[in-house]
């Protein structure tokens, strides 16, 4: 660019600028003729005007992440709960539970159609929906222990998007190759041979997604009759379209997405930063000990000139996210810790110890920094807040386990009839009629003795009792893991004023579990 008023007719252009993708990136002041439009913010020389913020980009466009292959404790820990969740997810649905012959068999199962719900001993209708409310309640605080306490752990290793993107990550280095051979693949031109591979792992990448689907699914029925139902083509027309729904969910998010949900999808990276402060364990960068970075041959030949980090880059290569931690928190960070096993084996091989990378606490962060002792990791969990999030945890999993072992399995549901309120019969008596339901929550049959308390002179039938068989107390069989619905009439003498009066159903078993309902019988002159 032609320039009469610089020297020589021509403008230079300042070499500490780096335009990148049309974004000016420096620290020092320089013109803004050299930011491309398009720049997030143009800088300016002392003698120009204040510098022009311009729109930052919301979304940046994905760049493939080829982490490389590590080992360590860390490392070893993530797959440890990989193996651990993908086997819960996909064994569980076959496990098989004895519930007696009137109950299904499987272990785990929600039985849409019966509207219940089993897991292995327990079993929670949808009138106890608040056990469900409660398991809910205890994983949101669940999740805000592991937060307070160990940063985004949760999100390192037992997500559902960390677990099977990490499956199929190994799966890029089982069919790629580890880092080098993937990226030079991914710039290779499209041959005969990069079409192979592409297509045998995006096979194997739907494969994963189909098994994936197939066992959500199966939680919802009988395992081994959905699964041959459905490969026999004799399934539901909804088990085929979730299988697909999730199939592809699988394979977008978990195959090709991958970090870009963590950083753009997922709410909880947010939720979660707004929880931590400078009390949490977080995988922090050292820079008072790492600064200023220099390769090894710089710092061997002026060990006092340069910090620990000789900018080898293993951090970021290892990183399933692709970040470099050494920039400090980010919304990238899932806290997987793999960066302190590349860092711990390098400080290992050029002789400096290790925890450049490391789980650590800001406050100790600052104490080391000073030279002083930072504090032990049980001192560091056991906090007020960790304490608090622990015992409310606990006390409510302690009273769901409370009401689970003293519920009741049988239970009385009373609704009188409002239209009419009564009858008056041709000799004075009077009846009114109720909806008695009658519930069994054992997998059993099981005769009920139903009686009337409270109500002198009562007597008491039903639609499969004869009026003449009418008496104060009646026994009903009601079956096993059902509710039994009971047309009743009750009759009482004439000129038996209106009145409360209890329902009471009583198992006839070993158990002689009962309930009582309190309800009105309504007469003529009653002002209720």
């Amino acid at each position: 660019m032609n320039n009469p008023d610089h020297p020589g007719g021509k403008a230079e252009r300042d070499r500490s600028v780096v335009v990148e993708d049309g974004l000016a990136k420096t620290n020092e002041p320089v013109s803004s003729a050299v930011a491309e439009p398009g720049a997030a913010a143009r800088r300016h020389e002392p003698h120009e005007p204040p510098r022009q913020h311009l729109q930052e980009k919301l979304y940046k466009p994905r760049e493939p992440v080829h982490n490389k292959r590590i080992d360590g404790p860390f490392r070893r820990f993530k797959w440890f709960v990989m193996l651990v969740t993908l086997g819960i997810y996909y064994v569980t649905p076959w496990l098989r539970w004895d519930r007696g012959p009137y109950a299904p068999d499987q272990a785990v199962l929600v039985d849409m159609a019966n509207r219940r719900f089993y897991m292995f001993g327990i079993e929670i209708w949808p009138h106890e929906f608040y056990f469900v409310a409660g398991l809910l309640i205890m994983a949101g605080i669940g999740l805000f222990l592991v937060t307070s306490a160990v940063g985004r752990a949760w999100c390192g290793y037992a997500c559902p998007q960390t677990v099977w993107t990490d499956l199929y990550q190994h799966v890029d280095r089982l069919i790629d190759g580890d880092r080098n051979a993937r990226i030079r693949l991914d710039r290779a031109p499209w041959t005969w041979g990069k079409v192979f591979r592409r297509g045998f792992k995006w096979t194997i990448y739907a494969l994963i997604g189909l098994i994936t689907g197939g066992a959500w699914i199966l939680y919802f029925a009988d395992a081994p009759t959905l699964f041959r139902d459905f490969f026999a083509g004799e399934a539901a027309p909804i088990a085929y379209v979730t299988v697909a729904i999730l199939t592809l969910t699988t394979v977008t998010l978990g195959g090709f997405m991958r970090e870009q949900v963590c950083i753009y999808m997922c709410p909880w990276p947010r939720i979660q930063s707004a929880m931590l402060d400078e009390k949490s364990l977080i995988v922090t960068y050292k820079d008072w000990r790492g600064e200023p970075r220099g390769s090894l041959k710089k710092a061997k030949k002026q060990p006092e000139a340069f910090g620990d980090c000789i900018d080898c880059m293993q951090c970021v290569q290892v990183c399933p996210t692709g970040i470099d931690i050494r920039e400090g928190p980010q919304i990238g960070c899932i806290t997987c810790a793999l960066c302190i096993d590349a860092c711990d084996k390098v400080m290992a091989e050029i002789g400096r110890p290790r925890g450049l990378i490391d789980y650590a606490t800001l406050e100790d962060c600052e104490r080391e920094a000073k030279g002083e002792t930072p504090r032990s990791p049980w001192r560091t969990l056991l906090r007020p807040r960790t304490v608090a999030y622990s015992l409310i945890w606990g006390s409510i999993g302690l009273a769901l386990l409370f009401l689970l072992g003293v519920r009741s399995h049988t239970e009385l549901t009373v609704s009188p009839d409002r239209n009419p309120p009564f009858m008056l019969m041709s000799d004075g008596s009077v009846r009114n009629s109720y909806t008695l339901k009658l519930r069994n929550m054992e997998s059993r049959p099981r005769d009920m003795e139903l009686s009337i308390e409270d109500l002198p002179g009562a007597l008491m039938w039903s639609d499969t009792i004869r009026r003449a068989d009418a008496a104060s107390a009646q026994t009903v069989t009601v079956p096993a893991d059902q509710t039994q619905t009971v047309r009743a009439y009750v009759m009482v003498p004439a000129g038996t004023p209106a009145r409360d009066f209890t329902f009471r159903v009583t198992s006839q078993d070993e158990q002689r579990e009962t309930d009582a309902v309190e309800t009105r019988f309504s007469a003529p002159g009653d002002d209720q």
